[in-house]
Protein backbone atom coordinates (compact mmCIF):
# COMPACT_ATOMS: atom_id res chain seq x y z
CA UNK A 1 0.00 0.00 0.00
CA UNK A 2 0.88 3.77 -0.46
CA UNK A 3 -0.87 5.13 2.12
CA UNK A 4 -3.05 8.44 0.28
CA UNK A 5 -4.36 11.29 2.01
CA UNK A 6 -8.21 12.65 1.64
CA UNK A 7 -9.98 10.91 -0.94
CA UNK A 8 -7.13 8.18 -1.17
CA UNK A 9 -6.73 4.78 1.11
CA UNK A 10 -5.95 6.16 4.27
CA UNK A 11 -7.39 9.87 4.90
CA UNK A 12 -6.17 11.52 8.08
CA UNK A 13 -8.98 12.69 9.45
CA UNK A 14 -8.56 10.82 13.05
CA UNK A 15 -6.68 12.13 15.80
CA UNK A 16 -3.42 10.33 16.61
CA UNK A 17 -3.84 7.46 19.04
CA UNK A 18 -3.39 8.08 22.60
CA UNK A 19 -0.39 6.19 23.18
CA UNK A 20 1.56 8.25 20.69
CA UNK A 21 2.94 11.22 22.41
CA UNK A 22 3.76 14.20 20.87
CA UNK A 23 7.14 15.06 19.64
CA UNK A 24 8.92 17.09 22.67
CA UNK A 25 11.34 19.79 21.34
CA UNK A 26 13.45 21.44 23.43
CA UNK A 27 16.34 24.33 22.45
CA UNK A 28 19.70 22.50 22.30
CA UNK A 29 22.92 24.77 21.07
CA UNK A 30 23.41 24.92 18.05
CA UNK A 31 27.90 24.42 17.04
CA UNK A 32 29.21 24.01 13.79
CA UNK A 33 29.01 21.53 11.32
CA UNK A 34 28.02 17.76 13.27
CA UNK A 35 27.95 14.79 11.83
CA UNK A 36 25.51 14.19 8.80
CA UNK A 37 25.95 15.11 5.29
CA UNK A 38 29.56 16.90 5.23
CA UNK A 39 29.54 20.40 3.28
CA UNK A 40 31.03 20.27 0.08
CA UNK A 41 34.93 20.66 0.22
CA UNK A 42 36.26 24.75 0.40
CA UNK A 43 32.35 25.47 1.41
CA UNK A 44 32.67 28.68 3.37
CA UNK A 45 30.40 28.62 6.29
CA UNK A 46 26.88 30.38 5.19
CA UNK A 47 26.50 34.11 6.52
CA UNK A 48 23.89 34.76 8.77
CA UNK A 49 20.31 36.20 7.36
CA UNK A 50 18.49 38.56 9.85
CA UNK A 51 15.82 39.69 7.54
CA UNK A 52 12.25 39.60 8.16
CA UNK A 53 10.25 37.91 5.46
CA UNK A 54 6.53 37.87 4.97
CA UNK A 55 5.86 34.02 6.00
CA UNK A 56 1.95 34.73 4.60
CA UNK A 57 2.67 35.64 1.13
CA UNK A 58 5.27 32.23 1.19
CA UNK A 59 2.93 28.98 0.18
CA UNK A 60 3.07 26.15 2.79
CA UNK A 61 5.42 23.48 2.80
CA UNK A 62 2.90 20.20 3.97
CA UNK A 63 2.45 16.67 2.99
CA UNK A 64 0.38 18.12 -0.53
CA UNK A 65 3.29 20.45 -1.45
CA UNK A 66 5.09 20.53 -4.96
CA UNK A 67 7.48 22.32 -4.37
CA UNK A 68 9.93 22.36 -7.59
CA UNK A 69 12.10 25.44 -6.15
CA UNK A 70 12.96 22.95 -3.57
CA UNK A 71 16.16 20.54 -3.44
CA UNK A 72 15.63 16.99 -2.98
CA UNK A 73 18.03 14.70 -0.96
CA UNK A 74 21.18 14.33 -2.52
CA UNK A 75 22.99 12.21 -0.39
CA UNK A 76 20.02 9.48 1.00
CA UNK A 77 22.30 6.61 2.20
CA UNK A 78 24.39 9.88 4.26
CA UNK A 79 24.36 10.05 7.94
CA UNK A 80 22.45 11.66 10.09
CA UNK A 81 23.33 14.66 12.67
CA UNK A 82 20.95 13.11 15.28
CA UNK A 83 19.44 16.12 15.59
CA UNK A 84 15.80 17.55 15.00
CA UNK A 85 14.59 21.22 14.24
CA UNK A 86 10.73 22.30 14.67
CA UNK A 87 9.73 26.19 14.05
CA UNK A 88 10.26 28.11 17.02
CA UNK A 89 7.78 30.79 15.92
CA UNK A 90 4.56 30.55 14.04
CA UNK A 91 6.36 29.15 11.12
CA UNK A 92 10.00 29.33 9.28
CA UNK A 93 10.66 29.96 6.12
CA UNK A 94 12.31 27.37 4.11
CA UNK A 95 15.01 28.33 1.62
CA UNK A 96 16.60 26.59 -1.47
CA UNK A 97 19.70 27.69 -0.22
CA UNK A 98 21.51 29.85 2.53
CA UNK A 99 21.65 33.15 0.87
CA UNK A 100 18.44 32.95 -0.86
CA UNK A 101 15.16 34.34 -0.53
CA UNK A 102 12.80 31.73 0.78
CA UNK A 103 10.48 29.90 -1.65
CA UNK A 104 8.04 28.14 1.67
CA UNK A 105 7.41 28.15 5.14
CA UNK A 106 7.20 25.26 7.83
CA UNK A 107 4.14 26.24 10.05
CA UNK A 108 4.72 25.47 13.97
CA UNK A 109 1.59 22.99 13.91
CA UNK A 110 -0.25 20.95 10.85
CA UNK A 111 -3.13 18.81 10.62
CA UNK A 112 -0.87 15.71 9.27
CA UNK A 113 2.40 16.40 10.80
CA UNK A 114 5.61 17.06 9.01
CA UNK A 115 6.41 20.23 11.25
CA UNK A 116 9.16 18.29 13.54
CA UNK A 117 12.02 17.46 11.13
CA UNK A 118 16.02 15.52 11.14
CA UNK A 119 18.60 18.37 10.27
CA UNK A 120 20.99 16.47 8.20
CA UNK A 121 23.42 19.14 7.71
CA UNK A 122 24.44 22.01 10.26
CA UNK A 123 26.46 25.54 10.51
CA UNK A 124 26.36 27.42 12.91
CA UNK A 125 23.50 29.56 11.25
CA UNK A 126 21.62 27.64 8.69
CA UNK A 127 20.58 23.87 9.33
CA UNK A 128 19.43 21.62 6.03
CA UNK A 129 16.73 19.32 7.23
CA UNK A 130 13.87 16.68 5.32
CA UNK A 131 10.56 18.36 4.61
CA UNK A 132 7.50 16.58 3.59
CA UNK A 133 5.84 16.72 0.18
CA UNK A 134 7.67 16.38 -2.97
CA UNK A 135 10.22 18.59 -5.51
CA UNK A 136 7.72 16.63 -8.14
CA UNK A 137 5.09 14.03 -8.70
CA UNK A 138 7.14 10.64 -10.54
CA UNK A 139 5.66 11.33 -13.85
CA UNK A 140 6.97 14.43 -14.09
CA UNK A 141 9.99 15.01 -12.21
CA UNK A 142 11.80 13.92 -9.18
CA UNK A 143 9.59 12.43 -6.07
CA UNK A 144 12.89 11.89 -4.01
CA UNK A 145 12.55 12.80 -0.21
CA UNK A 146 12.46 16.98 0.07
CA UNK A 147 14.68 18.96 1.36
CA UNK A 148 15.23 22.71 2.51
CA UNK A 149 17.28 25.25 4.52
CA UNK A 150 16.06 26.58 7.79
CA UNK A 151 17.79 29.85 9.74
CA UNK A 152 19.09 28.49 13.18
CA UNK A 153 17.13 31.37 14.93
CA UNK A 154 14.09 30.52 13.57
CA UNK A 155 13.80 26.84 14.66
CA UNK A 156 14.35 25.06 18.02
CA UNK A 157 16.44 22.15 17.64
CA UNK A 158 16.70 19.05 20.10
CA UNK A 159 18.57 15.28 19.71
CA UNK A 160 16.20 12.83 18.16
CA UNK A 161 15.13 10.24 20.90
CA UNK A 162 15.62 7.75 18.42
CA UNK A 163 16.21 6.30 14.90
CA UNK A 164 14.71 3.64 12.85
CA UNK A 165 16.93 1.54 10.56
CA UNK A 166 14.67 -0.19 7.84
CA UNK A 167 17.06 -2.93 6.04
CA UNK A 168 15.02 -4.73 2.47
CA UNK A 169 17.52 -7.38 2.19
CA UNK A 170 17.89 -8.21 5.61
CA UNK A 171 14.22 -8.03 6.19
CA UNK A 172 14.78 -6.10 10.01
CA UNK A 173 13.39 -3.04 11.59
CA UNK A 174 15.83 -1.33 14.52
CA UNK A 175 14.90 1.27 16.84
CA UNK A 176 18.73 2.94 17.73
CA UNK A 177 18.47 4.53 21.30
CA UNK A 178 21.57 5.90 22.51
CA UNK A 179 23.69 3.43 20.77
CA UNK A 180 21.26 0.78 21.72
CA UNK A 181 19.80 -1.15 18.93
CA UNK A 182 16.54 -3.17 19.55
CA UNK A 183 15.20 -5.32 17.25
CA UNK A 184 11.57 -4.64 16.39
CA UNK A 185 10.90 -6.88 13.59
CA UNK A 186 13.08 -9.75 11.86
CA UNK A 187 10.04 -10.03 8.64
CA UNK A 188 7.81 -7.47 6.85
CA UNK A 189 6.26 -6.98 3.22
CA UNK A 190 7.61 -4.71 1.48
CA UNK A 191 7.03 -2.89 -2.38
CA UNK A 192 6.79 -4.61 -5.76
CA UNK A 193 9.07 -4.06 -8.62
CA UNK A 194 7.01 -1.93 -10.14
CA UNK A 195 5.96 0.03 -6.37
CA UNK A 196 9.09 -0.22 -4.40
CA UNK A 197 9.59 0.77 -1.10
CA UNK A 198 11.79 4.19 -1.22
CA UNK A 199 15.05 3.56 0.24
CA UNK A 200 17.41 6.59 1.98
CA UNK A 201 16.84 8.62 5.09
CA UNK A 202 13.29 10.31 5.68
CA UNK A 203 11.32 10.64 9.21
CA UNK A 204 8.20 10.13 10.78
CA UNK A 205 5.59 12.65 9.54
CA UNK A 206 2.49 11.25 11.59
CA UNK A 207 0.97 8.49 13.91
CA UNK A 208 -2.92 7.77 13.23
CA UNK A 209 -5.37 5.40 13.36
CA UNK A 210 -8.42 5.12 11.56
CA UNK A 211 -10.49 1.74 12.02
CA UNK A 212 -12.31 2.53 8.32
CA UNK A 213 -9.23 0.76 6.98
CA UNK A 214 -9.81 -3.20 7.84
CA UNK A 215 -6.48 -4.40 6.33
CA UNK A 216 -4.76 -2.48 9.78
CA UNK A 217 -7.13 -3.87 12.44
CA UNK A 218 -7.05 -0.65 14.72
CA UNK A 219 -3.52 -0.90 14.76
CA UNK A 220 -1.58 2.48 14.30
CA UNK A 221 -0.28 3.74 10.85
CA UNK A 222 2.86 5.34 11.19
CA UNK A 223 3.86 8.08 7.83
CA UNK A 224 6.69 9.08 6.76
CA UNK A 225 8.01 12.18 4.60
CA UNK A 226 8.58 10.23 1.58
CA UNK A 227 6.30 9.36 -0.99
CA UNK A 228 6.68 6.54 -3.70
CA UNK A 229 8.84 6.77 -6.57
CA UNK A 230 6.30 5.43 -8.60
CA UNK A 231 3.09 6.70 -8.18
CA UNK A 232 1.70 10.11 -8.41
CA UNK A 233 -0.94 9.42 -5.99
CA UNK A 234 -2.96 6.56 -4.70
CA UNK A 235 -6.35 5.40 -4.78
CA UNK A 236 -8.04 9.24 -6.12
CA UNK A 237 -5.47 10.67 -3.68
CA UNK A 238 -2.84 12.96 -5.66
CA UNK A 239 -0.36 12.18 -2.72
CA UNK A 240 0.94 8.53 -2.64
CA UNK A 241 2.88 8.91 1.22
CA UNK A 242 4.96 5.65 2.63
CA UNK A 243 4.32 4.60 5.77
CA UNK A 244 4.60 1.39 8.67
CA UNK A 245 1.39 -0.43 8.85
CA UNK A 246 -0.47 -3.75 9.72
CA UNK A 247 -1.77 -6.43 7.10
CA UNK A 248 -2.47 -9.68 7.54
CA UNK A 249 -0.31 -10.17 4.37
CA UNK A 250 3.07 -9.18 5.84
CA UNK A 251 5.84 -11.48 3.57
CA UNK A 252 7.63 -10.75 0.69
CA UNK A 253 7.08 -7.72 -2.02
CA UNK A 254 3.98 -7.28 -2.50
CA UNK A 255 2.67 -3.65 -1.52
CA UNK A 256 2.62 0.03 -2.73
CA UNK A 257 5.44 0.66 -1.03
CA UNK A 258 4.74 0.50 2.58
CA UNK A 259 6.49 -1.38 5.12
CA UNK A 260 3.69 -4.10 6.12
CA UNK A 261 4.74 -5.18 9.85
CA UNK A 262 3.28 -7.16 12.97
CA UNK A 263 0.87 -5.72 15.67
CA UNK A 264 4.20 -5.60 17.87
CA UNK A 265 6.30 -4.06 15.70
CA UNK A 266 3.99 -1.37 14.76
CA UNK A 267 3.18 -0.69 18.89
CA UNK A 268 6.87 -0.05 18.96
CA UNK A 269 7.06 2.43 16.43
CA UNK A 270 4.00 4.31 17.14
CA UNK A 271 6.00 5.08 20.51
CA UNK A 272 8.53 7.05 18.34
CA UNK A 273 7.29 11.29 18.30
CA UNK A 274 7.10 12.72 14.98
CA UNK A 275 10.86 14.31 13.33
CA UNK A 276 12.23 10.74 14.43
CA UNK A 277 14.73 9.73 11.87
CA UNK A 278 14.29 6.65 9.52
CA UNK A 279 16.92 5.34 7.12
CA UNK A 280 15.69 2.56 4.64
CA UNK A 281 18.30 0.71 2.99
CA UNK A 282 18.29 -1.54 -0.37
Amino acid sequence: MAAGFAAGPVALGSPPPAAVPAATVTVAPVVAVAKGTPPAPGAREPAVDGTRYDLAALPVVDVFAVRPELPVDDDPGGDLTGLVAHPSGAAAPVFAEPGTAPVARLPRTLQFGGTTVPVVVQHEHWLRVLLPGRQAPPSSGDPGQLTGWVRAADVEVAPAVAQVEVDLTARTVDVVRGGERERVSDGFAWGTAATPTPVGRTFVMTTRVDRSFAFTRGHPIVYLGVQSPTLDGFSGADVAVTAFHYHDVRTGPVSNGCIRLGAEALARLAELPEGTPVTVRA
